[in-house]
């Protein structure tokens, strides 16, 4: 039947090339299987450029355009970060699997056996975030390493890992070019007290913001997205009641590099509210985009164990279906609750038993000599 079709349509490639440059990733790839001269062109690398563009802003620079083409071309690299990683065995594993907390291994029998790490450097990392209000681009960064890690190695591998894009100064004058206001489709507020009663913003926050934070190997050749692209969560920073927290991340695996079977990627944007006078109306600002890492009991995970779950993490299981990841970050909030539970059950079983021991003792001493 496509045979027929394409035998009796009278349209030229050069058409059927405007029409498939304006569609999505998705609409592509299945206009792409629907006959063989839209399959044809879909090869066509440009195409696969300009819905990189349009998804990810940040990779319209001519060295990030670089650094795509030398890992296979834009198609590849739509195929690598479109998908999103998914880790569901979590539910599977024992509870002997989660007994002992990282920090109680003895790092340097640990890491004998892996003298990878010592050839992983933070220069070996790239990272292209996007960030999206109603489908629009609103903030886009190409952090190209990890900001002073290279000269404050001994600090960065033995801290907790954190990168936050928005600590240096420079970037820190610019933030007023983050801002969105009622012009950007945010719902008009007449001040922050009238925000503080009514609690609009924080939903339009959970129903438009999107982020992408895709992670390149530059020594492997390696990309995916750690982000969930859509929020885990959003609430209110009340310590100043002007901030809000969007929470975005994913389950990395990690029992290849770390004691613990599973880290938790933790992406946060936070915004700012504020009475702009331009508008008459309440605007928000971006003030911080950052990583940071967690296990499963909560704990840090320093810079040097960190960029090993990165590096790892770029070649494990992903999913088109973007709610099976939103599952999979679910699954793993549940496990380390039921972990935490049980740690705090055998925390109170030991001190009873404490408490029994003392009061024996005490008994003890008193019937043998009194």
């Amino acid at each position: 039947m496509s045979v027929q079709a394409e035998a009796t349509c009278p349209l030229s490639n050069d058409l059927f090339y405007d029409i498939l440059r304006r569609l999505d990733g998705a609409s592509l790839a299945t206009a792409a299987c629907s006959c063989a001269s839209f399959s044809a062109i879909s090869k066509e690398e440009k195409i696969w450029e300009n819905v990189c563009h349009s998804l990810w802003p940040s990779t319209n620079r001519d060295d990030v355009k670089i650094l795509i083409n030398s890992m296979g071309g834009f198609r590849k690299f739509y195929a690598d970060c479109y998908p999103l990683i998914v880790n569901k065995h979590l539910a599977h594993l024992p509870w002997d699997s989660f007994e002992e907390h990282p920090e109680e291994w003895p790092e340097v029998d640990y890491y004998e056996e892996f003298e990878e790490y010592k050839s992983i450097t933070p220069s070996d990392f790239v990272s292209l975030i996007d960030i999206r209000y109603k489908n629009r681009p609103f903030f886009s960064k190409v952090l190209w390493g990890i900001s002073e890690a290279d000269i404050l190695s001994r600090w960065f591998y033995n801290s907790p890992f954190c990168v936050d894009l928005l600590s240096n100064p420079d970037i820190e004058d610019a933030t007023g070019k983050f801002t969105l206001s009622v012009s950007d489709g945010l719902p008009r507020i007449e001040s922050v007290d009238v925000e503080r009663k009514k609690g609009k913003l924080w939903k339009e926050l959970r129903d438009g913001i999107t982020l992408s934070w895709i992670i390149v190997n530059r020594k492997v050749n390696q990309a995916a997205n750690v982000s969930s692209w859509v929020p885990l969560g959003v609430q209110r920073h009340w310590p100043t009641n002007k901030d809000f927290l969007v929470r975005f991340g994913s389950v990395l695996p990690a029992e290849d590099a770390l004691p613990c079977p599973a880290v938790e990627c933790i992406l946060l944007a936070k915004f700012r509210m504020f009475n702009d006078a331009a508008t008459g109306c309440v605007s928000i600002k971006l003030k911080q985009v950052s990583m940071q890492l967690e296990d499963m009991e909560g704990s840090h995970v320093n810079g040097r164990n960190s960029l090993m779950v990165l590096k790892k993490a770029l070649s494990c299981k992903r999913s088109r279906n973007y709610s099976e990841a939103l599952e999979c970050c679910n699954l793993y909030n549940k496990v380390r609750s039921e972990l935490k539970e049980e740690k705090m059950r055998s925390e109170s079983r030991t001190d009873r038993l404490c408490i029994v021991s003392g009061i024996a003792a005490v008994a003890t001493f008193w019937f043998c000599f009194l």
